[in-house]
């Protein structure tokens, strides 16, 4: 490498340090020419091959040039920072300020704590439970065996290990009563998984279940604590009624309707023009169900009960798509701020 060749590096390093104006003409400009593979560093490399001499000269030159211009692009990266500090505080301080977004809870999240509120109010105590149950839990102790019918009602979720993920939060309600002895007063919200997607349905949802077992509790317990369990959360002036059912782990078994939200009661596209709308099952704890657990069937007796959130939510906020619960669209959700 000539002498001729270090000034014209020299010369046209120095000519392009003067045009830097931002940080990243400086970080460009740095590697070309301190880069492992930068202008200096590669004829620095070279001098390998140059007689001892002559490789000592061109060397110390090189290197003076290498620090100089580390040194200067340290001074130049502080002034540019500086620069752009002073271009970002660069405002008017008398404009108002940005107002900061503000979550809120989301609806279903507010209708649980809701419900749960409702209940607590009456004594009932939260239980939580697993949401990757056993075949037994799930259908076997609540009075449902392999070969029953009602399973064809609750398409399952099954895993390769025999496990499920749980159809509904009964299971909870077993799992307690394995537990403890009565009195109990429990109610279990959760999350539940079925196969099944449409406007009114989706794979994954929510449940609150009830379970109330003492030596004395009667139908008529059942109806009274549903009853104002309706009218705290639709409004005092609605009317429930009670039409018999099925379901394997009550009996007697009921479906609770309402009087419709959306017409009060006068018939519309909601109700089917019935004026009711459906919004819970339940009924007197099965007396095999006691027995799955060890109660004494003559000593104790019970109800149960269970509600799908995503439907009170649906009809206490007018919400006629189901997907619009967990499709997250902002514009969905800021509607809650103020409810």
């Amino acid at each position: 490498m000539a002498v001729a060749s270090i000034k014209e590096i020299k010369q046209k390093a120095l000519e392009e340090l003067k045009a830097i104006s931002d940080l990243s003409q400086l970080s460009e400009y740095r590697v070309k020419y301190l880069g492992k593979k930068g202008v200096i560093t590669l004829a620095l490399k070279a001098l390998k091959d140059l007689p001892p001499e002559e490789r000592r000269i061109l060397g110390a030159e090189l290197n003076e040039l290498k620090d100089f211009l580390e040194e200067r692009l340290d001074s130049l990266k502080r002034e540019l920072l500086l620069a752009e500090e002073d271009r970002l505080t660069d405002f008017d301080i008398t404009l108002p300020g940005r107002r900061p977004e503000i979550g809120t809870l989301h609806p279903l999240t507010k209708t649980i704590r809701e419900i749960c509120d409702i209940f607590l109010r009456l004594g009932f105590e939260i239980v939580s439970g697993p949401e990757v149950e056993s075949d037994y839990y799930n259908f076997t102790a609540l009075n449902i065996p392999e070969w029953h019918p009602a399973r064809d009602m609750q398409a399952t979720f099954y895993l390769e290990n025999g496990a499920l993920l749980r159809t509904h939060t009964s299971p909870i309600q077993i799992r307690t009563m394995l537990q403890r002895t009565p009195p109990i007063r429990i109610i279990a919200p959760g999350k539940v998984y079925r196969c099944d997607a449409d406007v009114r349905h989706s794979p994954m949802f929510h449940q609150i279940e009830g379970l109330m077992v003492d030596s004395d509790v009667s139908f008529a317990d059942l109806k009274g604590i549903l009853t104002y369990f309706a009218k705290e959360t639709f409004g005092e002036r609605t009317k429930v009624r009670f039409r018999p059912s099925y379901f394997p782990f009550t009996e007697p078994s009921l479906e609770m309707d309402i009087s419709c939200v959306i017409c009060d009661g006068e018939g519309c596209r909601v109700c089917s023009n019935t004026g009711w709308i459906e919004i819970l099952g339940a009924g007197m704890v099965h007396p095999e169900v006691f027995r799955a657990v060890n109660y004494d069937t003559e000593k104790w007796q019970g109800f149960a009960f269970g509600l799908g959130v995503e439907r009170i939510t649906m009809l206490k906020y007018g919400i006629d798509d189901i997907r619009l619960f967990y499709d997250n669209h902002l514009y969905f959700l800021d509607s809650f701020k103020t409810l």
